[in-house]
């Protein structure tokens, strides 16, 4: 066997290891984050989502997935992802305002009982943080999907945000369980919407 499949194999024992790692620590968390979800739909509200760099390709999933469809036919959902305009990011950002690239959008198209779904890969993005402050600010519901256990983000969150964590993984790593992750949490919002 060559050195190329020994470490092929390794990267697949390691991505199913840390899956069932993550099943067992983040599990449990994923139908609640689902169930804030529809209750933020229930109420007329909408779904905005944030991240930095590949972890933006998350948040466009999650968006997608309510917009368009992801198992079923049904009505699209209201989901925005804030990163996704990149006319408006870049004129934010043009401003030397690149840490309000999130928060000004928040502030400008939120409203209570809203929630904002905060994609973190790497832990500690200043923009992010101060998307979370702008939610809080108006009164609006904070899911956190992070890699990382502890971060800047986790000593932000209220009684009312949930977090859900994975053990600490690198981006590369933790990428694909994040997407697993984003769409066991689509799935769920479907089925409780719309039935099974």
């Amino acid at each position: 066997m060559s050195s190329s499949e020994d470490n092929i194999n390794l990267w697949f024992a390691s991505h199913m290891e840390h899956t069932a790692m993550s099943g067992s620590h983040a599990g449990p968390l994923i139908p609640a984050a689902a169930d804030l979800i529809v209750q933020t739909l229930l109420n007329d509200g909408k779904v905005m989502t944030c991240a930095n760099g590949s972890a933006n390709t998350l948040a466009q999933y999650f968006c997608t997935s309510l917009l368009g469809r992801l198992d079923q036919d049904r009505p699209g959902l209201p989901a925005v992802n804030l990163g996704a305009d990149a006319t408006t990011y870049s004129a934010i950002c043009r401003d030397n305002r690149f840490n309000e690239t999130f928060a000004r959008q928040v502030t400008a198209l939120g409203k209570p009982g809203d929630s904002l779904l905060v994609f973190v890969d790497d832990g500690h993005k200043a923009n992010l943080i101060q998307a979370i402050q702008a939610a809080h600010d108006r009164d609006i519901n904070v899911i956190v999907l992070s890699a990382k256990e502890k971060t800047d983000i986790s000593a932000l969150l209220q009684a009312q945000d949930l977090e859900i964590t994975l053990n600490d993984l690198d981006p590369v790593s933790a990428a694909p369980i994040m997407m697993l992750i984003t769409g066991i949490m689509c799935r769920l919002v479907e089925e409780n919407l719309f039935g099974g």
